[in-house]
């Protein structure tokens, strides 16, 4: 059987005789408070850092003491990187610019009876890096006037890299620019630029005369094998940057500028423009997406 529920405290307490309520009750079991103790004596200052080292045998001034807590002087920094300056020189149709980076291009006069601008509008600032490049509008597209060098910092999910100087070597950047897989190319030209697809490179050919000459119009006038110099005659200055197999092996330096196009054909391959030493001519090539060639950046 289920037992009765047991007396409280207080219950028990009022069964034995109390009479107050159950909050006096329960104040009458507190004790008194205890008897505040003394307080303890002062203690002695301790000894400044200073003193310390006096009594440790040090006999200098405190300022010498101060002094010679700090520590040597570092070692000089390394010297900056020189900037890259150009002269100009005055031409027959233009002005002959020359750069301590070696490059080497003319900046034309706009042509008589047309739209009387200069083929090159100035330059363009990377937000994200600083660097500057030349710009130039031919017909009613603008493009940069040299091939991008921005270090691209994103990795893919295997962590392997995206892009590359030419042999691995800074100066080619600084030269060339980079060279890009295309799938660094898609996403890398700054902000209110883009990599253009092959309609605007199609647009491009007819600008400067049809593609069985583009490559002529379009191609440097210095750096090309066997004297495969372009006439640069709208100022966009492909210079023979090369590329990098899919397995790590660079090539085609002085014979070979490819600029990616941002239209893919599969997951395999997409559009590239190619410009070779040994032809006047600029076409559209299928290229394995895993090679990394040059980026021009068209402006939105």
């Amino acid at each position: 059987a289920t037992g009765n529920n047991g007396l409280s405290a207080y219950e028990i307490a009022k069964a034995d005789g109390y009479t107050g309520t159950e909050e006096e009750w329960i104040t009458s079991l507190k004790g008194d408070p205890g008897v505040k103790g003394d307080s303890g004596a002062t203690g002695n200052n301790g000894l400044s850092a200073y003193e310390i080292a006096k009594a440790g045998g040090y006999t200098g001034t405190e300022e010498e003491w101060i002094a010679s807590l700090k520590g040597d002087q570092g070692v000089k920094g390394d010297t900056g990187v020189a900037g890259t300056s150009c002269t100009a020189e005055e031409a027959s149709d233009g002005v002959m610019i020359t750069c301590t980076d070696g490059k080497l291009f003319k900046l034309k006069n706009g042509a008589d009876g047309k739209d009387g601008k200069s083929f090159v509008d100035g330059w363009m600032v990377d937000s994200r890096d600083k660097q500057l490049y030349r710009v130039v509008t031919i017909s009613e597209q603008t493009w940069m006037a040299e091939n991008l060098n921005y270090a691209d910092s994103v990795k893919t999910p295997s962590l392997l890299e995206r892009s590359w100087c030419y042999n691995n070597t800074l100066d080619y950047c600084t030269m060339y620019g980079r060279l890009y897989t295309w799938a660094a190319a898609v996403d890398v030209c700054p902000p209110g630029w883009h990599l253009p697809d092959t309609t605007e490179w199609k647009t491009l050919f007819d600008a400067v005369g049809g593609k069985d000459i583009a490559g002529k119009m379009l191609k440097s006038q210095t750096g090309w094998n066997n004297n495969g110099n372009g006439t640069d005659d709208y100022g966009f200055s492909a210079f023979p940057a090369g590329s990098r197999s899919n397995g790590g092996d660079f090539g085609d330096e002085d014979d070979l500028a490819r600029f990616w196009s941002a239209t893919g054909r599969n997951s395999i391959v997409a559009y590239s423009m190619d410009l070779d030493y040994f032809i006047g001519r600029a076409d559209l090539y299928i290229s394995n997406k895993g090679i990394a060639s040059s980026v021009r950046c068209l402006k939105d």
